[in-house]
Formats: C-alpha cells, structure tokens, sequence
C-alpha cells in the first residue's frame, strides 16, 4: 500500500499592532530586535524560506524552501504585517505555495484560517461567519488562489463553524486525534469509540454535518506532533525522519498518511535550527524512497475518504477542558510555573466585559448602519477588501457595492468608523487574550486595547457613556499581582493614555525613538567621562584582579560599561578591528565582566549584512572582498552567535552570478581575478561553503 507522510506547520504570532497607531511598538522584551515579529522572523519564518542541507561535513550543499514541501497556514494578521515589514519573506512565502502546486499534482500546500485567531465555538454566528468570509478573501488576496483547507485557531471546534466553513467551499480541516468521537465505514450501521485519541490518524474521514452538507477531517498523529513540539525530536533530522517513517504499520491495509501538525514557530524559534533538521529530513525521506511526500489537498483527491467520522465539539488541541482555557479558571496556563498561587479567574469576567460590549453596541450599529448600507453585516463581511487595499479606488468600489445611496464625504466617514468598531470588536477576542497566565501580560493587555477603540468609536458614533459600563465588568478581572490591581486599573493605566497619546503624539515609537537617543547620548557623555580615569587607574586595577586581589565593584562597573560601549563601536564600523574585538572579549573574560552578546552580536550581523550586499551589488571590489571575509572570520571566532543567514544568501546567490566570471580570468592569467577567487574561496570557507 502508498505510504505519505504530510507535515503541517500553523503559523501564527498574537497581532501587536498599537489600536489606534496600526504598527507594532518597540518591545523590550525582543531586544535587541525592535519587536517579537521582527525577532520570530529573524528566528523562524525567514530560514524556512531557505533552509541549509549540509553535507557530511558540515558545509552547506543546498538551500530549499521548507514551506514548498509541508502543509502550511499563516495568520492573515501575520502576513500582513510581513508584506509591509518584511517583503522578502512575505514573498517567498507566496512563492512556496506556488512551487508547492507543481509539486503536489496541483494541491497548494498553503491552508486558510480564520482571520485574527477567534475561538469559534466561543463566538457568535455573525462573528464565526465574517472570521471565515475574511480568512477565505484574505488568502484569495494573497495566495491568489481559493483555499482548499482551512486551519482553525487552537483547532476549536464545533459543527456550526464546520457548517459555515462547508457552505463557504472549505473541503478541509486538521484537528487532533483527541478530537475525534466515533467512526464507522461509509455505509456501515455501528460506530465504533475512538475518545482519547484512538482513532487511526492515517486517512481522511469525512463529517456529515446538519444541514447535510460534508467537509472532510484530517487527524494529526498526536504522539509524533508533541515530539516535534515539546521533546528533543528536531535535534537531528535523520532521528526526526526515522520516527515519521516509523509510524507506517503493515497491518494496515489502506494507503496511509502520517500527519503532523504543531506551531510553525517549533522550526526555529522554540527550537534553534529545527529548520535545519526539517529540511533534512524531507530531503531524506524523499530520496530514501520509503514514503512520498505530499500535503493534505492532494492526499484527498487521490484517496478520499470511505470512513466518516463525529468530531467531539467544543474541543481543542491545547486545553484537556476544551475551550475552557478562553474563558474560565479551568486550570490550564502558559508561564504561570512559578507562581502555583495565580489563578485564572480574570478569564470569565475579561470575556463577559467583552460580549457585554459586543451585543450592547451591535443594535445601535445596526440601526445606524441600515441609513447608509444595503445590509449592515455583509457590508461587514465585505470591509476585508477595504482592510487589505485602502486605496481611495478600493474604498469607492466598496461603497459602490454596499452602500444604500450615494453617500456624501461625512457619511463616508461615518460608515468607514462603523465598520472599524466592528473590526476592532472581532480583534478584540483574538484567543492569546486568554490563553496565559496574567491579566497584565501584554496578550490581555492587546485585546483590552482593541476593546477600548471599541468604546472610542462608539461614544462618537452613538453618544453615552459606554467606558464607564464596560469598565463595571471589567473591573472583576482581577490581577494576580496587587500592583496591577484589576482589568479596570489596567485599562485606565495602559489603555487609556494610549488614546490621549496617539491623540496628541501620533507615534508612542517616536517618543521611544527620541528617548533612546537621548538615552545613547547620556551613555557617550558617561563613557567620555569615565573613559580617561578607566585608563589611568586600569593597569593597576588589571594587575589586582589577575593575582587574584580586590578590584572595587563601581570600577567593575566602569569597563562593563566602557567595554561593552567600545565594542557596539566597534562592530558597527567599517572595517571592523578584529583585533580590538578579540582583545576586548578577552579582557572581559578575564575581569568576569558579562558581554551584551546578543545585542553586539546582531549589530555585527547588520553591518555583515551591509557589506555583503554591497559586494553583490559590486563584486569586483577586492579590498571589501577581503574585509568582509575578516569580519566573517571574527563573526565565527565570537564566543555569543552571530546570525550568518542573510551573508550566506547572498554569497550562495554570487556563486552563480559573479563568481563564475572571476574564475574564467582567472584562469586567462589574471592575477587581480586570481585573488579575487581566492579571497572569495576563503570567504566561502568561513561561511560553510564549497566553492567549485
């Protein structure tokens, strides 16, 4: 029997754009990236794009796009903040699913999902409706292409969403094997019980739905998928292949598919370089001939399912309780490990405040809306085309499809403003709002913003005091810390003066922008001054600490701050001083002095990335050639790591263009192209490259 194996990835990161501003903020907690987007694509969503298969030894034989070879679904949040922040990555992503259909008998490997990560049994049937109707148009937008599958968030399921998924096209979804009720043959009478995962994961199974419409299931081998999420799985790529290809049994007599599913974010930002050990085993698995490679689109049109099967609802693949998680103090929590005293009771009324808002505002949009459009809620499901083009051509096309007449420059205005308390109030029930510990972590904190644009426009658009109602239910979630108080401090301490602000400033990020410089300012003055006392009293307090004696903990203080200052300098300048790099590092190796290794480590990476580019754009530039290729040689001699991914690109990329040139002169005799070669060689060397 055919033997496939189908590994999906959901891609997702918790929206963190501010509500009123629409970007992401500077977060500290990312440092030294601007914010965790940033960090998560640096880590995770840019390698796969190009991951490395390395030969046995060591050095890098291939780049491949892991997302052209695995089932896959981005957060259309998430994409759209990559378009506007990372355009390479977004576009390769793109790309993949492309490639993906010529690989695949035609079947994309990219999936749908509902739009800003809802829990759907948990959401009313309009909201369930537009989060599919915007996932399905937000793919269409981007992939260019109907989805075949759609992923839902936390996999949370019930019939109704499936319903409203099946009327809308969607053939398929994924869940987890605990999901899964009973099953029987097409045609069969019995059913038989396969609760607590002991359903076979290694075919479709169709779901005959209510309204007698069908969509069709795929299990996920949950053993293999916690292996991959949680243990040492992705260490190697030939153990990680080994245990997919394990999971095939001779006692089944049907063609059989070995699905899992975890995070996307698993592949290099929970687990550093499991991109790598994916790509790996793809590649082995591929060419050892054991199994086939495939996604689930294609699986299902060559075997389609002969079992039908009932999905236990209200269920998903990260709460034993079901849904609980997204609404109750049901137990399950993320990072409360050290704190056994917290609890999640903040969860039920954070919900309450949240429906409460929701069905209080919904008649007065409704009857505000009807003056101005056709139909208030599909002009609602309609607002995607406008949230992913607001160009003044899409929003007059918009108008012209839903409006109920022709409306005049304040009316458009005030329909545009109706129509973003109704984003904002479907944004404001994103489920990492309720998936963690704490009330005051920045997931609450988010959708309690997205709340509070929701009470800004309301009160303009309909009058009355909604905030102080809503802060009334509110204000029973309490915090686990006594500083923070409750939901209502919390609003009135981090949500509120975002509105003053964005009102006034515009930009909470160029006030931090300011304030850092002020703050880089400040540290030079500091270092200038510091400086010369540093260097008079530095060889005898050297000459201490290295016979071991004394040394005064505010002159500790001194070089910590002096030698990690020089060396930011440093490795921002061109060329880089390898040599007071090096003797930097050392001496604070001996004075015990901590380095900011990441952040020196990702200014280098930046300036790498500078001087590679500018050697691709001018090759023929052998002085840069050789200072890039010291700086490469510093990079790898660091004692922290330096992100080597983009150099190594472009390097790959200039082995097929320019390189291919200089080696032809050179073996005309040139010796300038003789050196050129030989410089790129040794470039190449460090850089875990073969050339020729």
């Amino acid at each position: 029997m055919e033997r496939y194996i189908c590994i999906h990835g959901h891609f997702y990161q918790p929206p963190r754009e501010n509500a009123w501003l629409e970007y992401v903020e500077w977060q500290n907690s990312a440092y030294p990236y601007h914010d965790w987007n940033e960090r998560v694509t640096a880590e995770c969503y840019m390698p796969n794009t190009s991951s490395r298969i390395l030969d046995k030894d060591g050095f890098i034989d291939r780049l491949v796009s892991n997302y052209a070879k695995i089932s896959f679904d981005f957060g259309p949040t998430l994409l759209d903040w990559l378009e506007g922040n990372n355009p390479d990555v977004y576009r390769a992503i793109i790309e993949a699913d492309r490639q993906s259909r010529q690989n695949f008998s035609g079947h994309g490997s990219a999936m749908a999902q509902a739009y800003n990560h809802i829990i759907m049994p948990l959401a009313n049937h309009r909201d369930r409706y537009s989060q599919v109707v915007w996932g399905i148009r937000d793919f269409e937008h981007r992939f260019g292409r109907k989805p075949e599958g759609m992923w839902l968030p936390e996999t949370a399921v019930d019939l109704e969403t499936l319903d409203i998924m099946a009327g809308l096209g969607i053939k398929f979804t994924v869940l987890a094997p605990h999901q899964a009720g009973r099953v029987r043959r097409i045609g069969a009478r019995d059913w038989r019980d396969v609760r607590h995962a002991a359903i076979d994961p290694t075919r479709a199974y169709v779901i005959n739905l209510p309204s007698k419409r069908k969509i069709n299931v795929f299990f996920y081998d949950g053993p293999i998928s916690s292996a991959v999420a949680f243990e040492d799985l992705l260490k190697n790529g030939d153990v990680f292949a080994k245990r997919l290809t394990g999971a095939f049994s001779d006692k089944r007599d049907h063609p059989q598919l070995v699905n899992i599913a975890t995070d996307g974010e698993t592949y290099g930002h929970h687990h550093r370089f499991a991109d790598m050990a994916l790509a790996f085993a793809i590649h082995d698995i591929e060419t050892g001939g054991t199994a086939k490679v495939t996604n689930y689109g294609e699986f299902l049109e060559k075997y389609p399912p002969d079992y039908e099967a009932e999905i236990i609802e209200k269920t998903s693949w990260s709460c034993v309780h079901g849904v609980d998680r997204w609404w109750s103090a049901c137990g399950d929590a993320t990072g409360s490990g050290n704190h056994p005293d917290w609890n999640q009771k903040w969860r039920t009324p954070l919900r309450n405040a949240m429906d409460w808002l929701r069905d209080t505002l919904a008649p007065h949009y409704e009857e505000k809306a009807r003056l101005l459009l056709k139909d208030p809620w599909a002009a609602r499901d309609g607002y995607i085309d406008v949230i992913l083009d607001r160009s003044r051509e899409s929003v007059a096309k918009f108008f012209g499809k839903y409006a109920a007449r022709e409306l005049n420059h304040d009316e458009r205005i005030t329909t545009l403003k109706l129509l973003e308390l109704q984003r904002h109030a479907m944004l404001m029930y994103t489920s990492c709002g309720w998936y963690f510990d704490e009330l005051s972590r920045p997931e609450p904190v988010q959708v309690i913003q997205y709340a509070g644009r929701v009470v800004q426009l309301a009160e303009d658009l309909f009058g009355g005091d909604v905030e102080e109602s809503f802060l009334k239910i509110l204000e029973q979630a309490k915090s686990n810390i006594p500083e923070q108080g409750d939901g209502r401090r919390i609003y009135e301490h981090l949500v509120r003066p975002a509105i003053i602000e964005a009102k006034v400033s515009g930009s909470h990020d160029e006030q931090r922008q300011a304030l850092g410089e002020i703050l880089e300012s400040a540290m030079s003055g500091m270092e200038k001054s510091f400086r010369p006392l540093f260097e008079h009293l530095f060889p005898p307090a050297r000459f201490s600490a290295e016979l071991g004696g004394p040394v005064p903990h505010a002159f500790h203080s001194i070089e910590a701050l002096i030698i990690n200052s020089e060396l930011h300098r440093i490795v921002k300048g061109y060329p880089v001083d390898a040599a007071k790099v090096r003797d930097l590092i050392d001496t604070a190796g001996k004075w015990q002095i901590v380095i900011d290794g990441e952040g020196i480590g990702y200014d280098l990476k930046i300036n790498l990335e500078k001087m590679m580019a500018a050697l691709a754009a001018g090759p023929g530039e052998l002085d840069s050639l050789k200072r890039l290729g010291a700086a490469v040689k510093l990079a790898r001699s660091l004692p922290f790591p330096v992100d080597l991914w983009k150099v190594q690109n472009l390097y790959w990329d200039m082995l097929s263009t320019a390189y291919p040139e200089f080696q032809r002169k050179a073996g005309q005799n040139d010796k300038q192209a003789k050196a050129w070669v030989e410089a790129f060689a040794a470039l190449g060397k460090d850089l875990s490259m073969r050339v020729g």
